[in-house]
């Protein structure tokens, strides 16, 4: 069984004040399995945007991780907020966290995306 939404956000968040960081949950989704969108702000203006993985990405059908690839990188905030806005007409149950951080390190898992 996957790790219910709102407690993977809540254990996102604790985990980045512990980094001296700041996040916030800008839009609450299905606190059971609503996709999960990580917007990364950092000191240089730019941002990140993390989105969940594509299934191919899982070993098989029993892994229960959460896995996210990176959607946008160095990018405007306007660009970020497009994305945002498209993914909700998509899925209206989504969560959007910010994160300001400039590193994420191993917070959450991040597929390769060097091809």
């Amino acid at each position: 069984m996957r790790l219910k939404s709102h407690i993977f956000v809540a254990s996102l968040i604790r985990s980045v004040f512990v980094r001296g960081g700041y996040a916030a949950v800008l839009r609450k989704g299905a606190e059971e399995a609503g996709a999960i969108f990580i917007r990364q702000r950092g000191r240089s203006g730019y941002e990140t945007l993390y989105a969940p993985a594509p299934q191919n990405f899982f070993n098989d059908e029993g892994d229960t991780s959460r896995r996210f690839e990176v959607r946008l990188r160095g990018a405007e905030a306007e660009d970020v907020e497009r994305a945002l806005s498209s993914e909700i007409r998509f899925d209206p149950d989504c969560w959007i966290v910010e994160l300001e951080l400039d590193d994420c390190g191993n917070l959450f898992d991040v597929v390769d995306d060097r091809g």
